[in-house]
């Protein structure tokens, strides 16, 4: 019986009963699954076979006679047992350098269990070399050509490393593609044209391209073009490329650029807003009627909070009109009326240092749009000046604004007063409020008063109570998506108006020419010159009347002298 079984055993027609094979050999065999024929098989993809494993070389469906250890051209040893752990990451992968034919590439070691045995280098998503060593140069390359590079360490089982981190590198010499144009900026508007200027780009360039979305607007041979053949008052944004026999770069940073021409309904161009104190504080108490016709726009200060959320309510302060000698509510919107017939607007402003009206939600939002039209109603007033210093939602006040605009029809103003560091960036609730409300928003009069230090549009800070804080904070709003018509300068009327900022009138008419015509300006000197820039503000009328009017008498005339 034991010869019989021994035959069958040779004879292969039986199996021999399996071996006790301990714990962690048992996990070794289970690494891989045993070869089999008729299998398809993928570069890569490791098998066990009589004990050893194996690594595909080719993609293939395996037939019987196709063992691994039979096709060395289908399939390589692993060495190093069952281990599937792949070695480190290989680190600082750097250029070293580069020629018009190569780029030589250097990194840092990797580490592993069984040792490592060599790096697999990529270009892109290429595999083009494995070498043994930390350095290897990519020869037989393009002149001009920008390529990117990964390595992945290997170890003695077959396994490899995540990839390094990715360099690029451009070859030198030769006519490839030019490289990126520097970014371009807006250099000139007119009510139908925008001019840009560019960054040259690098390599043989034969000229540059502009682009509006998809569309070429422009082709140069210089670093400076105009768009022309644009409608007033419209925006467009661009790109540049550069091109020669060999193809376009790519794009440029995109710049935004409005033209001229934006209608100004039946406000002057160049506007002066001041504050009417509906309180009794140290500045003179005014009556209405007493506002002088140097200021175009009156803001009543202020619409205040009431129990309802979002809704705002007014009525003539009882203290202000002991103080002036009597003062009805009948007066009070007599004197509105009479502002108009002159040719003012006369807004209502909601909020202030103390105010408290939150619009948080859709039922605040249409509570304001329907008050704020009531009061508008019932007093006369022409618009809404938001004056929040205590926090907004731009999401809720943009329908709230929206919904009054809906009620009040294309007439109605809209300000907004925010304070400096409202304004620092398009992520602050106030600069988001005022971009989502574009079409329908009049004029942002940011407050450039009890500040402190800033940053400017060049990244540089800059301290309150210069005409460069004034300018290179104007240009903030300037050059990320406000009109030029829709940025106004917000500054106290004289000492005691506020506890920081104040200036000279002339420093305001200084930043106004410096912003309208790149004229009078300090160390700071913006881009390009905004002639649509829409005028200045001033906190407060009030305070104005108490320095014998100097703000009004010597800021409205220069207004009328600029572009």
């Amino acid at each position: 019986m034991r010869f019989v079984i021994a035959l069958l055993l040779a004879m292969g027609v039986i199996a021999a009963p399996a071996a006790a094979v301990p714990p962690q050999a048992a996990a070794q065999v289970a690494a891989y699954p045993a070869w089999a024929p008729w299998t398809a098989y993928t570069v890569g993809t490791r098998v066990t076979h009589n004990g050893a494993d194996y690594e595909a070389r080719q993609s293939h469906t395996s037939q019987p006679g196709w063992e691994p250890p039979n096709v060395p051209a289908l399939w390589s040893p692993v060495t190093g047992g069952g281990d599937t752990t792949p070695p480190s990451v290989p680190g600082n992968l750097r250029v070293t350098g580069t020629t018009s034919s190569s780029v030589s590439l250097a990194w840092d070691a990797a580490t592993d269990n069984v040792g490592v045995t060599g790096y697999v280098v990529f270009r892109g998503s290429t595999e083009v070399a494995t070498v043994t060593g930390t350095a290897y140069t990519d020869s037989g390359l393009s002149p001009s050509t920008s390529y990117t590079y990964t390595v992945r360490a290997r170890d003695a089982a077959g396994n490899r490393s995540a990839a390094s981190n990715a360099v690029t590198a451009t070859t030198s010499g030769g006519q490839g593609v030019p490289g990126q144009p520097g970014a371009p900026s807006v250099t000139g508007v007119t009510n139908s044209s925008i001019s840009l200027s560019w960054g040259a780009s690098s390599g043989t360039v034969s000229g540059y391209r502009v682009y509006e979305g998809g569309t070429q607007r422009a082709q140069v041979t210089g670093t400076s073009a105009t768009v022309t053949g644009l409608a007033a008052c419209s925006t467009h944004t661009y790109t540049v490329r550069a091109y020669n026999s060999a193809g376009e770069s790519a794009a440029s940073a995109p710049v935004t650029g409005t033209t001229t021409g934006c209608p100004t309904g039946t406000l002057p161009r160049h506007i002066l807003t001041g504050y009417w104190h509906n309180f009794v504080n140290p500045a003179v108490e005014l009556k209405l009627s007493q506002v002088p016709d140097e200021y175009d726009v009156v803001a009543v200060a202020f619409g205040e909070a009431t129990s309802t959320p979002g809704q705002v309510a007014f009525a003539l302060d009882p203290a202000l009109a002991t103080a002036v000698g009597g003062y009805t509510e009948a007066q009070f919107k007599a004197d509105i009326q009479a502002l108009r017939q002159r040719g003012k607007k006369v807004i209502l402003s909601v909020g202030g240092e103390a105010g408290r009206v939150q619009v948080n939600s859709s039922a605040a939002a249409s509570a304001f749009a329907s008050s704020v039209h009531s009061l508008m109603q019932s007093y006369g007033f022409d618009g809404v000046d938001i004056d929040l210093e205590n926090g907004l939602n731009a999401t809720y006040m943009a329908q709230a604004l929206r919904d009054l605009r809906s009620r009040a029809g294309s007439g109605l103003i809209i300000m907004m007063a925010p304070q400096t560091i409202d304004m620092q960036s398009t992520g602050m609730e106030y600069f988001k409020l005022a971009l989502s409300i574009k079409d329908i928003l009049t004029v942002v009069n940011m407050q450039y008063y009890n500040s402190g230090t800033m940053l400017g549009c060049d990244q540089k800070v800059y301290g309150q109570g210069t005409v460069d804080f004034i300018t290179a904070l104007a240009c903030i709003q300037l050059e990320n998506g406000l009109r030029p018509d829709q940025v106004g300068l917000g500054l106290p009327a004289g000492p005691g108006a506020a506890g920081g900022g104040v200036v000279s009138p002339s420093v305001v008419n200084r930043a106004l020419d410096c912003l309208t015509k790149r004229t009078n300006c300090g160390t700071f000197v913006p881009p390009r010159a905004y002639p649509d820039l829409r005028g200045a503000m001033t906190w407060s009328i009030n305070w104005d009347a108490s320095h014998n009017w100097a703000f009004s008498k010597t800021v409205k005339p220069h207004l009328r002298t600029l572009p």
